[in-house]
């Protein structure tokens, strides 16, 4: 393998792995991403893989959502069947003092061109009739859906390839040194030389940003899923907190506990999982659970997405952020444009990682 590349993406999840697509796209870079495992062994292979939008806030990142989520029918037609479906998003609540809630956000979202619905309990169970009778309302956009992160980080990477990316595995980042703008990455198998470089490393994003002497602000937070036995279809949107597969499974999961990298299941929270569901359906109560797994979410201290050029590393570039299968595609096509014409057609400066300075 050549050692000499225009740009070299370190991390090849769905952030990692779609920058890698949409900058092959252009043909003027000799590329290369490199992971220290497979790219569907870490966050972009344990998720629920919603592609939601209506109630990120605030406005700013809704609308950053939504134009990502709106890529998506294009993006399978390039690069083939990914199981995108666009069965829009439902958001229960169960307090009548939630509609203000509700209301409130339908305004605010609308003044960017989300179109949420506020519905009543009637409403509700018109759209889904398993849903629980004790729901007050709920929330609802056509724009949310959920996708195959299988398929999609997969297909990234054959269409990459097909456009003459190049990719590593099983490749461990050990050193990086910052040659006056270019970079030198020594890795388990060898050293490279990259005149860009991109840290996309989700989890391990910032031990990667200290082998730069860069603080990339960062938590690593557990979410637990349980997934039911195959069922006959008895839900056709993507729900806050479960969704039904392709082959009939449900996954269900909400949690959110800053413990490491830690990927156990553990007894209370799937217990507490098991309750959120049964009050949300309550027809699972007699359903098997087949198996449990977790996902690490890589969230910025912020909650907001970190885009953009590092300040003070010329050629150097991050992109790391909670929401990545929402956002892939426009960060794949933002990026690209960033790295091969310098500018991008959105605005990144909310997402820099100069804001944290700012903040401290």
């Amino acid at each position: 393998m050549n050692k000499r590349y225009d740009v070299i993406i370190i991390g090849s999840g769905v952030i990692g792995s779609g920058i890698a697509y949409y900058l092959s796209k252009k043909r003027n870079k000799e590329i290369l991403t490199i992971d220290k495992q497979f790219p569907l062994a870490s966050s972009s292979g344990a998720t629920q893989a919603f592609v939601w939008v209506h109630n990120k806030t605030p406005t700013w990142y809704g609308e950053l959502s939504m134009k990502s989520a709106n890529l998506y029918p294009n993006l399978e037609k390039e690069i083939g069947d990914i199981e995108f479906k666009h069965t829009g998003g439902i958001a229960p609540f169960f307090s009548e003092s939630d509609f203000e809630v509700a209301l409130r956000l339908a305004e605010r979202q609308a003044k960017v061109g989300i179109d949420i619905e506020v519905l009543d309990r009637d409403e509700v169970l018109e759209k889904e009739p398993e849903l629980s009778p004790s729901i007050v309302g709920a929330t609802y956009s056509k724009i949310d859906g959920n996708v195959n992160p299988f398929r999609l980080i997969e297909s990234y990477i054959k269409a990459a390839r097909i456009n003459g990316a190049k990719f590593s595995f099983y490749n461990s980042v050990i050193d990086i040194i910052n040659e006056h703008g270019r970079y030198k990455i020594k890795t388990s198998n060898g050293e490279y030389i990259a005149n860009q470089l991109v840290l996309a490393g989700g989890p391990w994003s910032k031990s990667l940003g200290n082998l730069l002497d860069i603080n990339i602000p960062i938590k690593q937070v557990r979410g637990q899923i349980m997934v039911t036995e195959p069922l006959q279809p008895i839900l056709s949107h993507t729900i806050g907190g479960l969704r039904q597969m392709e082959n009939g499974e449900i996954l269900i999961g909400y949690s959110k506990e800053e413990v490491g990298y830690d990927l156990r299941s553990t007894l209370d929270i799937i217990q507490d999982t098991a309750r959120m569901a049964i009050d949300f359906v309550p027809v699972l109560e007699k359903v098997n659970v087949i198996r449990c797994f977790s996902g690490i979410r890589v969230i910025p201290e912020d909650g907001f997405p970190i885009i953009g050029e590092i300040p003070g590393l010329k050629n150097c570039y991050i992109a790391v952020m909670h929401s990545g299968i929402t956002l892939s595609p426009l960060i794949g096509l933002v990026m690209a444009e960033l790295i091969s014409e310098g500018e991008s057609v959105i605005d990144l400066e909310k997402y820099s990682l100069k804001r944290f300075k700012r903040l401290g």
